[in-house]
């Protein structure tokens, strides 16, 4: 263990939990009322959302996982920059619409809305139980970011000594939550934005140059990882995935709770179509996460016999610290270190308030407590924000790393599939909820069935087309399936009442 990192991790992270801690007096508000608490009493302009919603969707396990990606696989961990491409410009025209609805009925949740707009307490409950699924696995690879980096700084990842620092980031991210609501992660997300651009345009600048500079780096790596595989008579191979992994991500990143939450907490309309436009310069910012994972392959630090216990331990997580580990002095090492620790407790938090936020409004409210007051909703929010957090906790002590990542696959395919509730609640006034119950319930489980006949190990599915495998993404799979019912149970339903009008005017 290194004293020097070590150090600049721990003040920094003293600095966030301070602010944490003093951001309930930040625009003093009534923090009793879950709209004040679970989304900050939609005060948040340009600049402050614009921090929120990228430090909601820029994770830890992005800045962990797109470069290990890209270090495995190669051009295939790519396709994470077209899917930012295509979100932001289907939020532009989705999020607005949906905040001025939300706004003009007091929404809190998407649930909320999916409940008024189309009357079906069920639907809404499907919809919410769907967001905390999806959530609770996402949370926990915050965790798995959060494990790496203490273990490359040094400390034990076993046994009480390991679990003792992750037990307290999460109760001090646990107070802090609890008492000043989203307000907190907004306020640490300024922080945690600043220190990644700083890690990565330093990185950007000096590793490339230390290598030789951008073109020696791409010629040292393998063939193989420079392309895709290219498609022959039989299948399309890689494209097919490429493509439809990009699609389905960018379809599922708006829908998370925690993106929900962060864009409903935006204080106007205008506010929101400005974010989706100013947005892509976190494109730019993954652009450069995917390019250490090409200056990981170049550099050769999985062969490098110094780091050979950690990547035995972490696999390609490892790359991005032993990288920086490589090539920066201790205290610039801290500072990466912190950011991608940081990068971990701001999303989690926001998903933790989105999860109980749905729980509360969704699952509790309407069938245990109707006549609930204020202040007893907002008590249960901060409770079940709580367990939300712990449960995320333990399920990384005591349950295999893998299996969390494949609930984390499933968690991408399943909230693929509230995107008609969503967008036809929006758009099509004709939208019927037993419809879109019905195609909800068949992307699920469809989605569901592909994963597992894949043994939960990936959510790549191929399809047999005209003699032609086409490999794909369930999730787009599923949410094609998902259509495709919700048009044959309209279509249905419209027949079905074409033919009660004929009986009506013969009679």
């Amino acid at each position: 263990m290194s004293t020097t990192p070590v150090l600049v991790c721990v003040a920094l992270f003293a600095l966030v939990s301070v602010l944490g801690m003093l951001a309930s007096r930040w625009r003093c508000a009534d923090l009793s009322g879950i709209q004040e608490w679970g989304l900050a009493g939609q005060r948040f302009g340009t600049l402050m959302s614009w921090f929120l919603i990228g430090g909601d969707l820029y994770t830890a396990y992005t800045f962990v996982a797109v470069p290990a990606l890209v270090f495995a696989a190669g051009a295939a961990g790519f396709f994470a920059i077209p899917y930012v491409a295509i979100a932001f410009p289907l939020g532009f025209l989705v999020l607005p619409r949906l905040w001025r609805a939300a706004r003009q009925h007091g929404h809190v949740t998407v649930a909320d809305f999916v409940e008024h707009r189309f009357e079906s307490r069920a639907l809404a409950l499907g919809i919410a139980l769907t967001g905390i699924l999806a959530t609770m696995p996402y949370i926990a690879l915050q965790l798995v970011g959060v494990q790496v980096t203490l273990g490359a700084l040094g400390f034990p990842t076993h046994g009480w000594r390991g679990e003792l620092p992750l037990l307290v980031a999460f109760g001090v991210l646990g107070i802090y939550t609890w008492s000043s609501g989203l307000r907190a992660p907004a306020i640490i997300a300024v922080v945690k934005d600043l220190l990644i651009y700083t890690t990565v345009i330093g990185a950007i600048v000096v590793i490339p140059a230390r290598l030789g500079g951008f073109g020696h780096m791409f010629q040292t790596l393998p063939a193989a990882k420079l392309l895709l595989k290219t498609p022959d008579a039989t299948s399309l191979n890689g494209y097919s995935s490429y493509a439809t992994l990009a699609l389905g991500s960018a379809l599922a990143l708006l829908l998370y709770p925690h993106a929900m939450t962060a864009t409903l907490a935006s204080s106007s309309e205008r506010v929101i179509r400005r974010n989706m436009a100013l947005l892509p310069a976190y494109s730019l910012m993954l652009v450069f996460v995917a390019l250490l994972g090409v200056m990981a392959l170049s550099a050769g630090v999985g062969a490098m016999p110094e780091y050979a216990a950690q990547f035995k331990q972490y696999g390609p997580n490892f790359a991005v610290f032993a990288l920086f580990q490589h090539f920066f002095p201790p205290w610039f090492t801290g500072i990466a270190f912190a950011a991608i620790g940081i990068g971990a407790l701001v999303p989690a938090a926001i998903m933790s308030i989105a999860a109980a936020n749905l729980f509360t409004r969704n699952v509790w409210r309407p069938f245990s407590a109707r006549d609930c007051s204020a202040a007893q909703e907002t008590r249960m929010a901060q409770k079940a924000s709580l367990f939300v957090k712990f449960g995320a906790l333990a399920f990384v002590l005591f349950v295999p790393v893998q299996f969390a990542i494949q609930l984390q696959l499933l968690g991408g395919i399943w909230i693929t599939q509230t995107l008609p509730a969503v967008v036809l609640g929006l758009f099509v006034p004709s939208a019927r909820a037993r419809s879109v119950f019905a195609g909800l319930a068949a992307g699920l489980a469809s989605g569901t069935w592909m994963v597992a006949q894949n043994g939960f190990r990936s959510a790549s599915f191929t399809l047999h087309l005209a003699g032609v495998a086409v490999p794909a993404y369930a999730a787009v799979i599923a949410l094609l399936v998902n259509v495709a019912v919700v048009l044959a149970c309209s279509m249905r339903s419209a027949q079905s009442r074409t033919k009660g009008i004929q009986r009506d005017l013969q009679t």
